[in-house]
């Protein structure tokens, strides 16, 4: 009997590596497919070793019109989108996380439902409200609408980060005179870093990825972000240049992987306030 269920669990472990296996092989041939088809002078699509060595799709798209200035746009757009989300989110979370009214339940099941709307079904009436109020083609308006399409879920994510941090420690900073943006600020930010972090990279990462939305609300070539750009890759007739797709990715996802190697250590930290309240 025991040799049976050790020779079923042996069985379900070995089923559970080889899925993993599976979904590992997913994601690392696009992303070795990307590696190889940028050095490679006859890239195309199949995942092979490069024919030869080259660096002339690198120096084909490292040029202003094609990487940096799309890059500097994203940036902007990107940062001042995410560095708006936080801070609203922060504040809409606060109240939640630290009053308790009947209005709480349904604002949350209200931002519940708004992280289920597709995006698609509502740019129509955004891109009216933006003509009308002409923040279309500007960048402010579309840092508005990154912002806004993503403070649902962030709110919901710093709202749970937030009711870790002992309100103990709050009221100890009121009976010395704090305010409640004071001890927002000074206190419960500080010590639920690694919720900003996640919140912080959650955020920028889906505005980075963004086509459709810069796409529809900015017209001005020169103020396309990368994520647009990167279209230009797509030629007629199915043409496609992948030498310089794959090297445009890897410049175009390192602004991404520079963010996460500068806050992973606030990611993997954890509150450690075992100990802040007693006594």
């Amino acid at each position: 009997m025991a040799r049976t269920l050790a020779s079923r669990r042996r069985g379900r472990r070995l089923a559970a590596d080889a899925g993993l296996l599976v979904v590992a092989a997913a994601f690392a041939l696009p992303l070795a497919w990307v590696l190889l088809s940028s050095v490679d002078p006859h890239a195309n699509l199949k995942v092979k070793a490069p024919d030869g060595f080259t660096w002339s799709h690198f120096d084909a798209v490292l040029t202003s019109d094609i990487t940096f200035t799309p890059l500097l746009n994203s940036l902007i757009l990107c940062g001042g989108g995410t560095l708006l989300t936080v801070v609203c989110a922060a504040l809409a979370a606060y109240p939640l996380s630290r009053f308790r009214s009947r209005l709480n339940r349904p604002f949350l099941l209200t931002v519940l439902f708004a992280t289920s709307l597709p995006i698609t079904a509502i740019m129509v009436p955004v891109y009216a409200l933006f003509v009308q109020v002409n923040l279309i083609d500007t960048v402010q308006g579309t840092i508005l609408f990154f912002a806004a399409s993503q403070l649902p879920f962030a709110i919901w994510l710093m709202k749970n980060f937030m009711d870790g941090v002992p309100k103990e420690l709050e009221e100890a900073a009121w009976t010395d005179g704090a305010s409640s943006m004071q001890s927002l600020v000074r206190i419960v930010l500080p010590l639920m870093g690694p919720g900003v972090a996640v919140v912080t990279v959650f955020s920028f990462v889906v505005m980075w990825g963004n086509f459709f939305v810069p796409f529809m609300l900015l017209l001005t070539p020169d103020q396309m972000p990368a994520s647009v750009s990167i279209n230009e890759f797509f030629g007629n007739r199915g043409m496609v240049a992948y030498g310089q797709l794959a090297a445009f990715s890897i410049v175009y996802s390192t602004p991404v992987i520079l963010l996460y190697v500068l806050i992973a250590r606030r990611l993997g930290g954890g509150f450690a306030l075992g100990g802040a309240v007693k006594g």
